[in-house]
């Protein structure tokens, strides 16, 4: 999950802190040297997080946006300034704003902070007791400013490596992020089940068998570069450092296991079923990031012996030669699994979703610009039409209704004189229909009817006898 680091900047920070003997800090400097610390592992063994750099004090300022560049968040955090009072409520904001812009509202943050200890305690309680607070133990000095750092580190920023198996076959892998804990069972017996560090391959299926199956998380996964003594140096990943070159030398030249994995699944066209624990699956797959460039993922079911209805109870499954018929006979009606179904599923429709304003201004740009071309992109315009209204009244946004009626009422006035006739009948049809569906009981009845072209009689065009 990214992170964001929030560093205070405020005057206070600039308080020495001084003890018998020993050479006296700022606590700014404290701070730095702990976050140049974290910095360091994460550029060493966590290089694929995304991490951001937020200074505060009663304002804040994005130093870094989300980067997996050390080296720029290093530099931006031995040249922020000093300014006045602190204010973590506004920070926070701030840290909202950045969070959502990039990763959307449902993405999970880790957030680091120098002070406000009772607030943060609050806000971990807010948040269902998901989080934790790490403070610097005994006197405030270096050393004990390293072994928090060192704390963090061990509990939020180790890798999780894991052996990837398939009968005499096997590969050290990275798993990245790393797989959180999963708590079944939570109002009888709750259970928490992590993720084993060996995950045997149990089958491979067809991407048609396995669809779209609902999924707790996704995780890139690595191979590890190990050399002839047997001593990690590194995973395959790509990086113009001098440390690395002997590391993704040996990526490249040794057989790999993982790599044979990947390209096979991306050339065949299959996913293959891993079990992650007891009674626990997920499944192993390429997905591609361009045209050029795939790389192998994996994906977590929820935890049980039956994560997928249709494939039924995954221990059960077994190879094609040792079923009494070939189920992927030539007859169409016979299906692979018994419960696979044959319906289209509701979420394989193409559904108006708005999370973004552009996502909605494009949609009433379309109806704009068919519009403007009327009546011969009548069934094109009334088709953008009513999808829109039929997402508006699904989501109660009534107002979007009579917004787009007063837009097409004042297209109706700005027609040049040379427009077809048929352009204001239509325009003004379809916008006292919208006003009609967002008043009164109406709205029931006109999400389940579509606004039909007007009926016109004009001559002149194939386009202008509906």
């Amino acid at each position: 999950m990214p992170t964001v680091v929030l560093m205070d900047v405020s005057l206070s920070m600039t308080r020495p802190v001084s003890l018998d003997g020993v050479e006296e800090y700022q606590r700014k400097n404290l701070a730095a040297h702990g976050l140049t610390m974290l910095f360091e592992h994460m550029a060493t063994n966590y290089k694929l997080e995304f991490t951001a750099l937020v200074a505060f004090s009663s304002l804040w300022e994005l130093m870094v946006p989300f980067t997996r560049d050390y080296n720029t968040l290093q530099e931006a955090l031995s040249s922020m300034e000093d300014y006045d009072k602190t204010c973590l409520e506004a920070a926070l904001q701030g840290v909202n704003n950045i969070v959502q812009q990039e990763w959307g509202v449902s993405c999970p943050c880790q957030l680091q902070s120098t002070d406000a200890l009772d607030l943060l305690e609050q806000l971990i309680t807010l948040n269902g007791n998901e989080g934790h607070i790490f403070t610097v133990e005994g006197p405030l000095c270096l050393k004990n400013v390293q072994s928090m750092f060192g704390k963090l580190i061990d509990q939020a920023y180790s890798p999780f490596h894991a052996v990837l198996r398939c009968g005499h076959l096997a590969s050290d892998v990275q798993v990245f992020p790393r797989p959180e804990p999963v708590v079944t069972d939570e109002d009888v017996d709750p259970i928490q089940k992590n993720v084993s560090s060996e995950l045997d391959i149990v089958g491979f299926v067809e991407i048609a068998d396995i669809s779209s199956p609902p999924v707790l998380s996704r995780h890139l996964v690595l191979p590890i570069a190990v050399n002839k003594e047997g001593d990690e140096v590194g995973t395959g990943i790509t990086e113009d450092t001098e440390d690395d070159s002997s590391a993704n030398q040996i990526a490249g030249k040794s057989p790999n296991f993982c790599v044979l994995l990947h390209g096979s699944l991306k050339v065949e066209g299959m996913v293959a079923m891993v079990q992650l624990g007891p009674d626990w699956y997920g499944m192993l797959y390429s997905q591609a990031d361009s045209k050029k460039k795939s790389n192998l993922m994996m994906s977590l079911f929820e935890p049980g012996p039956q994560p997928l209805p249709w494939l039924g109870k995954v221990a059960l499954l077994g190879p094609i030669s040792d079923a009494k018929e070939n189920p992927y006979a030539d007859d169409d009606s016979k299906s692979p699994f018994p419960l696979q179904p044959k319906n289209k599923r509701s979420y394989a429709q193409n559904v108006t979703v708005w999370i973004k304003p552009s996502g909605l201004q494009t949609d009433v740009q379309k109806i704009l610009r068919n519009a403007r071309k009327l009546p011969e992109k009548t069934q094109t315009f009334y088709k953008e039409l009513n999808r829109l209204r039929k997402a508006a009244l699904a989501f109660g946004f009534l107002e979007l209704l009579k917004g787009v009626a007063e837009l097409l009422e004042r297209e109706c006035t700005l027609l040049p004189d040379t427009a077809h006739p048929d352009a204001a009948f239509q325009l003004s049809h379809a916008a006292q229909q919208l006003k009609l569906a967002s008043t009164g009981d109406s709205q029931y009845a006109a999400f389940h009817q579509n606004i039909m072209p007007l009926p016109t009689d004009f001559s002149g065009s194939s386009g202008d006898r509906i």
